[in-house]
Parts: structure tokens; C-alpha cells; sequence
């Protein structure tokens, strides 16, 4: 299986499904990108700590930001990554700056995870588990007949169970961070938020992705849909397509690379 470009996010979870070799480090962007994503965060905290002032850590951090997405310019790298990243950066630093309080650099991030934890748990009540129609859609474009799509994937009794419970684990990541860090905020300790939201972004999300990964891989691989066709062009043809799309919306975290660019960072 030819393949230039290294997975990332959910897409490295259909890829993995294809044949492709998972690696939890590529997935969550690889040492550069787990260094881009923790790096501004880590940077305000440090900032914040050993000078109190909001203004120059605020400065400080949005200069780093925007050099890291430079430097990528410069060196002709995708920095799709990188913008998104910068821009949840931006609206936190804003979001601080227009408040004059420190910990409301982290309010994004607690209204992303919320929004996140709602959407999943929505899809479970409705037998469409998020993780699962993301994957899916990754690996085999609905690009008509969309029924028989969910149709199929969600006929297959041991891959449903496998996406329900992995399904049901991203929703508890995002449920552990609200309930670790909101009373830190509420009681305004900046320099504890700041460590636990480092500590339950990336380690949090490369966690639960290489569960993912122990928990789907199998099925996926012996559905009977993928099994029939093997290694053939059409389901490397599907990873291919789709795989860039979904790296760059794990610029959330987000939902990735994930540190401050998508759900791993927020």
C-alpha cells in the first residue's frame, strides 16, 4: 500500500482499519506537532507564573504562535494545522485579554469540550455513534445512498458494539476534563488549570485514540465489506481522499494536530 503522508486523527483510524500500520505518535501529529500544540499553552502558564502580568504573558504567547506558523511558511510545510491551531490560540488569548482574567484563556476550551461531549452523547441516543459515522465516512465516502451507508456499518453487529463503547470513552475524556478543571477555574487557581489542562490534553488524547485503536481495529478489518475487497485500490482509494481532510479537522483538537488544535488541546 503506497502512501506518502502519515495519518493523523480519526483518519489514522481508518487507515488502520485498511492494513495500515497505526502509530499513536503519528496520529496525534508526530514530535513537531505534539511540540507546536503544547507548546503555547505551556509557555502562557510559565509566563503567567513568573512575572503575574496578564499583558506581557498574553504578548508572549501570541508572538510564539504566530512564529510557529511562520517558521511552517517558510519552510513550504501544510500549515493548515498550524492556522487552525493559531486561531484557537487567538480566541483564547482574546477571550483573556478583553477580560483581564488569566483562567478565561481556558473558557474555550471548556465550552469545546462541553459542545463535543453533548454531540457524542446525542449520537449514541440515536444509534449513530460520532466516532463510528466519523471513521466510516473516512473510510467510504457516502457519496449517494446514504441509508445503505449507515445501513451497513451499523448492521455489523461487533463493530457497532466496538464504536458504541469507544463512543462512550470520548465522551468520559471530555466529561474528566470538565469535572477536573471547572472548579480550578471557578476557584481561580490559573497555575493548577493550566498544568491539568497540559496533562489532560495530549496524554489524555493519544491515550484514548490508541484505545480506540485496541478497541476498533479488529472489527473494522473483518467486516464483511472491507474483508472481501482485501487491500484493493477502491478502500486505499477512500483513505487517500478523505484521510488530509480529516488530519486538518484535528487541527481541533481540534477534535487533532490535537494539543491546541482541536479536541486534544482543548
Amino acid at each position: 500500500m503506497a502512501d506518502t503522508k502519515k495519518r493523523q486523527g480519526f483518519a489514522a483510524l481508518a487507515a488502520a482499519g485498511n492494513g495500515e500500520d497505526f502509530s499513536v505518535i503519528d496520529a496525534i501529529g508526530g514530535i513537531r506537532g505534539v511540540a507546536e500544540s503544547m507548546l503555547p499553552s505551556f509557555v502562557f502558564v510559565v509566563m503567567f507564573v513568573i512575572t503575574s502580568n496578564l499583558k506581557t504573558t498574553i504578548i508572549v504567547s501570541a508572538v510564539l504562535a504566530v512564529l510557529l506558523v511562520v517558521v511552517r511558511l517558510l519552510q513550504r510545510q501544510t500549515v493548515l494545522g498550524a492556522l487552525a491551531g493559531l486561531i484557537s490560540i487567538a480566541i483564547c488569548l482574546v477571550w483573556a485579554w478583553n477580560t483581564h482574567e488569566a483562567r478565561n484563556y481556558y473558557m474555550y476550551g471548556f465550552i469545546t469540550n462541553s459542545v463535543y461531549m453533548v454531540v457524542l452523547a446525542i449520537t449514541l441516543a440515536i444509534r449513530v455513534p460520532g466516532v463510528g459515522f466519523l471513521v466510516e465516512f473516512i473510510r467510504s465516502l457516502p457519496t449517494e445512498h446514504l441509508r445503505a451507508w449507515l445501513a451497513d456499518w451499523r448492521g455489523d453487529k461487533k463493530l457497532m458494539r466496538a464504536y458504541d463503547i469507544v463512543t462512550a470513552m470520548w465522551i468520559g475524556v471530555f466529561a474528566l476534563r470538565l469535572v477536573v478543571q471547572v472548579p480550578l477555574y471557578l476557584t481561580n487557581h490559573v497555575t493548577w488549570l493550566g498544568t491539568t489542562r497540559l496533562l489532560m490534553g495530549l496524554p489524555f488524547w493519544a491515550l484514548a485514540i490508541w484505545v480506540s485503536y485496541l478497541l476498533i481495529a479488529d472489527p473494522m478489518r473483518h467486516h464483511p465489506k472491507f474483508k472481501s475487497e482485501g487491500d484493493g485500490d477502491d478502500s486505499d482509494d477512500a483513505v487517500e481522499d478523505y484521510a488530509n481532510a480529516d488530519a486538518s479537522a484535528n487541527d481541533m483538537a481540534t477534535v487533532a494536530s490535537p494539543g491546541n488544535k482541536g479536541v486534544g488541546g482543548v
